[in-house]
This record gives C-alpha cells, structure tokens and sequence, in this order.
C-alpha cells in the first residue's frame, strides 16, 4: 500500500520548493513521507528537465537590480528563461529579486553561482526552478558596482535595469541617481564620456563620416574638419554627460547633474538588456 500523503505535507514541501502540487505529492509518495528524500527526488527531477533543455535558449527573463543601506554597493542580475509568460510570472520575478539581494554579497559570478540560497546553490537552485517550471532557467548577467553614492532603475517589464554612481551622497543625490539611471535606460549611452569610446569606433565613425562627405562631393580637403565636426555630434548622441537630458530644457546630462548640486558628478554606470 503506498504512503497516504496529508495535504498539510504537500503544501509544505511545496513552500520549501517551489514545485507543483502533484509532483510534491509523487515525490512524498515515492519517499513514503521522508521531506528530505521528496527534496532530493524533486531535485532530480529537475536536473533531468535540466539536461533535456541545456541546448534550448534562454533569452527572456527578468533583469533586477538591488541597493545595499547605505546606497555603495549594487547588483544587476538577469534570471533568464525560454518565455515571456513566465519572465511576467509573480513567483518568477520575486525570485529575481530574492537573487539580487544575495548578489550584493558576491563580486563575481562564479562566488554567486556557488553561494548558499535557501539551503543550497544558486547553480542548484536554477536547476531546480529549471524542473519547477519545465523551461531552462539559467543567471545570465551579474555586474556590481561600488561608489559613495549608487542609484538604480528597472523599466517597466523588467527588461531593461540600470545602476548609476555618483561622487558624493548629498541631499540631491537620490533622486539625481534615480533620473540619470532613467537616462541610461532610455538613451543607452556608449560610455561616460570620450575617454570610454574605443579609439576603434572613432575611426570607423571618421571613415563613416568622410565616406558620406566624398558621396555628397565635398572636396578631399575639407573632409578631416567636417568629419572631426561630425564626430563631436556623435560623442553628443554616445557620450552620457554630454547626451540631451531626456527630461530637461536642452541642457546636457552633466548640466543637469551640476544644476542640482554643483559638486556632482556621475562617476560610473551599468546598463543591461535583454
């Protein structure tokens, strides 16, 4: 006769995993009510699911950032998975948010993978949630950053998130932090200034520029000062201090930031999207 499961049981195990209702039943029933070894089963099982689904792509997902107390140190992850239908699921993302917190104890991925969360690995856990919810689960980004002072921003549907460092924590930092990391969501900058754009993509930008000058019949001799003036409207486009505030009176990102509090300045950002 098999073991009779209670239904106190169930939804116990299902608390602590996260798992179906009749597979939590299967798994206390093949265990004949051993929780540890249902554990151990459901966690099988969704290594299985695991190995069916490695070569399957996991390119939806929820990307979540988090902020430490004192606003020095943040996270970004992207859990990633197979469908828009489950990257929107509550569970799903709250997981996400769980998982970004645990990352701003780690400052490298392979530490994350490895750390403890809700009594096993985060590695473990995806293979886990990968059986759970029968799609390839798998942490796709990780970034932190430190600074005296951070800000951060997830747009609507996490698909975009951004972290923003600014110099000093000030009164005006907060909500500055906030605005500039909408910027970066919005505007995705290439660096922070000229100095961040590769002297590569210069080139090719110069050779871009004199290319179309030639088409246009401007004289071979007129190109370098044409193709320089062109280039300094592509660091204006690329560059974050010098973007257009998306929310301001054409005045620059830097401008916006000194017409808050004079001695800001935006130090570092992080920008990730699926």
């Amino acid at each position: 006769m098999s073991y009779q499961v209670k239904a106190a049981e169930v939804s116990k195990l299902r608390g602590i995993t996260g798992a179906g209702m009749m597979d939590c039943k299967k798994a206390l029933v093949e265990a004949e009510g051993d929780f540890d070894k249902a554990i151990e089963i459901l966690r099988k099982k969704g290594q299985k699911v695991a190995a069916n689904r490695a070569d399957r792509e996991s390119t939806e997902g929820a990307v979540i950032t988090a902020v430490n107390s004192d606003k020095t140190k943040g996270a970004l992850i992207a859990l990633n998975c197979e469908t828009d239908f489950v990257a929107k699921n509550e569970d799903f993302v709250n997981l996400a948010h769980q998982l970004a917190e645990l990352a701003l104890e780690h400052s490298s991925k392979e530490d994350f993978l490895a750390a403890d969360f809700q009594g096993m690995s985060v590695s473990e856990k995806m293979i886990e949630q990968t059986g759970v919810i029968g799609e390839k689960i798998e942490i796709g980004a990780f970034e932190t950053m430190e600074g005296p002072f951070l800000g951060h921003y997830v747009h609507n549907g996490n698909k975009i998130a951004t972290l923003v460092a600014l110099n000093k924590n000030t009164p005006e930092s907060a909500e500055v932090a906030k605005n500039v990391a909408m910027q970066v969501a919005a505007m995705n900058p290439l660096a922070l200034d000229e100095s961040g754009i590769d002297q590569t993509v210069i080139d090719k930008e110069i050779e871009i520029a004199k290319d179309q000058l030639r088409q246009e019949g401007k004289p071979e001799a007129m190109l370098d000062n044409i193709a320089k003036g062109k280039l300094q409207k592509f660091f204006k486009e690329n560059t974050l201090n010098q973007q257009e505030y998306i929310v301001g009176d054409k005045q620059s990102v830097k401008d916006y930031v000194k017409s808050a509090n004079a001695d800001l300045e935006i130090v570092d950002y992080k920008r990730y999207s699926l």
